[in-house]
Formats: structure tokens, sequence, C-alpha cells
């Protein structure tokens, strides 16, 4: 690597962290200058001080919403996965089911939420929020890789004589990879979403209570501070997932695709 692509690497870096060193520090000046209440909005130190405070709270909360969004996400991940595979081998069942998957899809889940809540104990409630969310975007990228296959290597495999199998294994799984690893980074974080919305409609209070009910009970008290710090694990997380999910989706395909291939230069 040239000298010249380190140090642009490097800015890219380092933008966002001055980015949000200064948005912070312009937002701690504006509330002490104009003295705004708490209540109105906080200052970052008092979010931060808030964090730490209340981490015993905030903390088994955070645990219980990335559980939900951990459930949700490879229940999602494999389901979308499997019934790809079925709908390439099937365009019967493609064409049975397909519609379905699309409704589940274009169907907001705040409002198939309370429903669930009736029928399914409230934890299997949430997850299946979070499994109906992410679900989607994994099947099609999945389904839209293995229809992705290259005309002249798919009549090579028929000129040898391959299997379905052989040539879904060895032919149209390699060439769907990029695509799944695609539909993974989307999925985790669409999942951390439905289970929020989910832990929202259901509303129970106690020691399993996510941080999506923990904001809704600091906004009903009146306790800004605690909301924008359940706030902030919420966006970390998010952050912490997609980050994840694509450092994984990097070492996979670093070695021979030509989307992690240019990265390596």
């Amino acid at each position: 690597m040239v000298p010249a692509d380190r140090a642009f690497r490097a800015l890219r870096l380092l933008l966002p962290i001055v980015v949000a060193a200064g948005g912070t520090a312009g937002w701690e000046l504006i509330v002490r200058l104009d003295n705004i209440p708490p209540y109105v909005l906080p200052a970052p130190s008092a979010i931060f001080s808030t964090l730490f405070s209340d981490w015993d709270v905030l903390g088994q909360s955070l645990l219980t919403t990335l559980l939900t969004t951990l459930e949700g996400f490879i229940a999602a991940s494999a389901g979308g996965i499997l019934l790809a595979l079925i709908f390439n081998l099937s365009k019967l069942i493609e064409f049975s089911l397909l519609p379905y998957a699309v409704i589940l899809q274009v169907t907001p889940v705040i409002a198939i939420a309370p429903l669930l809540l009736i029928y399914l104990p409230q934890q299997t409630a949430v997850v299946v929020c979070a499994w109906i969310v992410g679900f989607f975007p994994v099947l099609s990228n999945t389904t839209l890789g293995l229809n992705s296959v290259d005309r002249n290597l798919a009549g090579l495999f028929r000129l040898y004589r391959a299997s379905r199998w052989q040539t879904l294994l060895f032919l149209k799984l390699p060439t769907a990879l990029p695509y799944i690893l695609g539909g993974l980074r989307i999925a985790g974080g669409l999942s951390l979403i439905g289970a929020v919305v989910a832990e929202i409609a259901a509303g129970t209070a106690g020691a399993g209570s996510g941080l999506a009910y923990r904001i809704a009970e600091s906004g009903y008290r009146l306790n800004i501070p605690r909301m924008f710090a359940a706030l902030l694990l919420l966006s970390v997380a998010g952050i912490v997932i997609y980050a994840v999910l694509a450092l994984v989706s990097h070492l996979v395909l670093r070695r021979w695709h030509e989307s992690a291939l240019g990265k390596e230069n």
C-alpha cells in the first residue's frame, strides 16, 4: 500500500471521530450556555453519567435485547437461506410461497406484534418479530445469488453431467456467497429493529425488560438522560452488529472475491 492510500484510509477512519467529537462538544456547550434543563435536553456529560450510574439496569436490558436480536437473526438466517435453496430446487414451491414472504416483508411489524403477543408467549412473540424483519433480506439476497450463476459455467457443469446437488454445492452456493453475506449484514440490523419494536409493543416491566421498554419507561418518568443513555446503547449495539458481520464477510471473501480483493491492496 502506497503512503497516499494509507493516509487516505487513516483520514477516512478519523473524520467520523472528529465529527462526533465536535458535535458532542457543541451540544454540551449549547446546553450549558442556555441552561437547558435535563428533562428537555440533557448534556452529553449527564447522559454518560447516567449510563454509568444506571448500568445495573441498562446493562441487563441491553443483554435482554441482544439475546432477542441474536435469536431472531439466527432464525432469519437459517430460514432465509434454507427457503432460498428450496426455491432454487423447485420453482413450483417458489411460485407458491414467495408471495407470502413478500407479504411478511411489506406488512409493518408494529401492526403484527400485538397479534403475536395474543397468541404466543411474550418472549417467543418478540423473537418472531425480530425474525420477520430480518428474514426477507436473507431470502431475497440468497435467491438472487443462486440465480446469478454465469451461463458459461452452468453450461460447463451440464456438459460434464453434474447432478443438481453438485451444481448447487460447487457452483451456485459459491456464486451466491457474497449475496448471502450481504443479506446477513442487512438482517443483523433489522433484527435489532424488530426486537425493539416488539419490546415496545410488549411493554412488560421487570428484570427481563429490554432497552426499548427502558426508553419508554424513561419517557413516562421524564428521566430523559436515561432515555438518551438507552438510545446510545442501542446505537452502539447496531454499529457493533454491523461491524462484526462486515468483518466476517471480509474474512470469508478476501482471498477470492473482487469486492474484498480491492480492500487488500
